[in-house]
């Protein structure tokens, strides 16, 4: 009896493209104290940002989307934007980056952000468009908002949440420690970050 044949090369291809997954390079995770993840993206004026440009510079990257309650907690009360300018006045770059997928909660196309910007008086030096969540995942992105502080020296010193009320009620605001204003304090007075990582909340990125 003739054993019958089957074509190997599907199987093959299969196993060739499992071993070149299983050998491709992991993105390194962001860790405090290494240089922060390099990155390029789009603003909202169509204009080409790079980490790499804001060298010499302090910079706070803040993960948003207005459709989530926890941003709109910030956001309504004003208090995102008061950060915003303060950290403005010292020099400090704040980029907001928008890593929700086209058709999900929070996408926007530039013109969209331009507006959201002027509607909420929002204040960040730049909005960075990340619709495939490329620098979203470059940073382990996982909640809106997410916040990072880069030093001067490219060097990540804080991650985490943006204070320690997990809440969407704007009245969790009062007497809330805001953990970005005390990673730029610490970075302002020439100390290091006293506390360089939390548990961060909100709403999933949607990526």
């Amino acid at each position: 009896m003739t054993t019958p044949s089957f074509p190997r090369r599907p199987v093959l291809a299969g196993i060739a493209a499992f071993a070149a997954l299983i050998a491709a390079p992991a993105l390194a995770a962001p860790a405090i104290g290494k240089p922060a993840p390099a990155f390029s993206a789009i603003d909202s004026t169509g204009k080409a940002r790079s980490l790499s440009e804001f060298r010499g510079k302090t910079v706070v990257l803040e993960w948003t989307n207005d459709g989530c309650p926890y941003v709109q907690k910030h956001y309504k009360a004003g208090a995102m934007q008061g950060l915003q300018k303060r950290a403005a006045g010292d020099g400090v770059v704040w980029l907001s980056i928008i890593s929700s997928a086209s058709g999900k909660q929070g996408y926007k196309t530039a013109a969209q952000a331009n507006a959201w910007k002027t509607e909420s008086g929002a204040a960040p030096s730049a909005i960075l468009l990340d619709p495939k969540g490329e620098v979203g995942r470059a940073y382990g992105a996982k909640t809106t908002p997410h916040m990072y502080v880069v030093n001067p020296a490219g060097t990540l010193v804080y991650m985490g949440g943006i204070d320690d009320k997990n809440s969407a009620d704007p009245a969790s605001l009062k007497g809330a420690t805001n953990f970005v204003v005390a990673a730029l304090d610490d970075l302002k007075a020439g100390r290091a970050v006293a506390r360089p990582v939390s548990a961060p909340y909100g709403c999933s990125v949607k990526y």
